[in-house]
């Protein structure tokens, strides 16, 4: 299946040669972690326990998601200098800076959430502004293929509106989603690594097959550049925590991950869906939650210790193995998106209905649907009794 990976059109060594701008985001993420750190500390910007959702003992130092965004920035811009003699480099530049805008919005919007606690409406308000950044960039969806594959004639009109509400949706639902999923040390950080792993096999497949001119270059660049920023964050955040992502960080990671789905839209479907699949662990537990409170008649929006991370914890097993153990099932979903990527189109939407009703099949299973006590965690359980 894997034997036709690397295509003829682009050697390897056209993709090795973005690879600087992996070091130099990890370099510059791994310096402004630690200088936020300090900063944190020093001005009071820390999380501070509850004894309920957030069950660290002491407080935690904030702005780890503007030392990932440092190291994003210069990973881009490093990797602009190594695309500037590309013959389609002045429409990469747009995408790049775009993505590169659209992720600063979203940092500063969830910083501005860190420190000040806003409301909800103005953190989707800061997404939404995020997403039409990518619109006016011009990264979206391509849905031509509609139209080929169905013989389904859209009106240009109707098919840019579709792309746009893509888009916003995909902006939305992979923000929230690593938001949700940052509930312990190091796990939403080295979730979005692994993801980011598997989408750049994709990419360097892609490039290697010659797929496209624009996107191509952009897709690799994003994707070192993100590996760096996080693996720069990592070494603090790691059990125990020394600093936090906050929700700068998750929304920052969420909309990044989101415009390098989109950027797997640009022709064919199944690298789409792919990137979907290996995406799978935060639609996975954001889809949990969502089920679960909705079947418990709790509020759809209020932030509980039911999460399957937090089950875990709750049924005894350490901080570390329920960390390692969603590493694994990232790495699982990485593999199975890696694999779809390589079938035929008309397969890739089977399986990953297969893999989506399996995976809720499972989470059912084993009693992730249940709540208990007023936000879902038997230590809050135990406090009411």
């Amino acid at each position: 299946m894997f034997e036709a990976f690397l295509g003829p059109e682009k050697p390897l060594l056209w993709v090795t040669r973005f690879y600087p701008a992996l070091i130099a985001a990890f370099v510059s993420s791994l310096a402004a972690t630690w200088l936020c750190k300090k900063i944190a500390i020093k001005c009071g910007i820390v999380d501070k326990p509850d004894d309920l959702v957030k069950t660290h003992k002491e407080p935690i130092a904030y702005l780890g998601g503007v030392g990932i965004l440092v190291g994003l920035t210069v990973g881009v811009l490093y990797g602009l200098v190594l695309i500037r003699r590309e013959e389609f480099f002045p429409q990469s530049t747009v995408w790049l800076l775009g993505i590169l805008a659209g992720a600063a919005v979203a940092c500063f919007i969830g910083l501005m959430d860190d420190i000040f606690d806003i409301k909800p409406i103005q953190k989707i308000g800061g997404q939404l502004l995020a997403a039409v950044i990518l619109l006016l960039a011009g990264v979206m969806p391509n849905l031509d293929f509609v139209q080929a594959q169905l013989g389904i004639p859209i009106n240009n009109a109707f098919q840019t509106f579709l792309e746009g509400a893509l888009v916003v949706a995909f902006v939305l639902g992979a923000t929230n989603s690593l938001n949700l999923l940052d509930g312990l040390d190091g796990l939403c950080a080295g979730v979005t690594a692994i993801i980011t792993i598997a989408m750049l096999l994709v990419a360097i497949h892609l490039a290697t097959w010659g797929f496209s001119d624009i996107g191509d270059p952009v897709r690799i660049v994003i994707c070192l550049a993100l590996i760096g920023g996080v693996f720069g964050f990592l070494p603090f955040n790691r059990y125990p925590a020394k600093i936090f992502m906050g929700d700068a960080g998750s929304m920052l990671l969420g909309f990044v991950i989101a415009a390098l789905m989109i950027l797997f839209a640009e022709g064919i479907p199944r690298w789409w869906l792919a990137s979907i699949v290996v995406f799978g662990l935060p639609i996975l537990d954001t889809a949990v939650a969502l089920i679960r409170r909705l079947i418990n008649k709790r509020p759809l929006f209020i932030s509980d210790r039911g999460h399957i991370y937090d089950q875990m914890i709750d049924r005894g097993m350490p901080l570390k193995k329920t960390v390692a153990i969603c590493y694994l099932l990232a790495g699982l979903y990485a593999i199975l998106g890696l694999l779809m990527s390589q079938v035929r189109t008309r397969y890739t939407g089977v399986m990953a209905l297969i893999i989506a009703v399996v995976s809720l099949l499972t989470v059912w299973k084993k009693g992730y649907f249940k709540m208990r006590g007023i936000r879902g965690a038997i230590q809050a359980e135990q406090k009411d009794s």
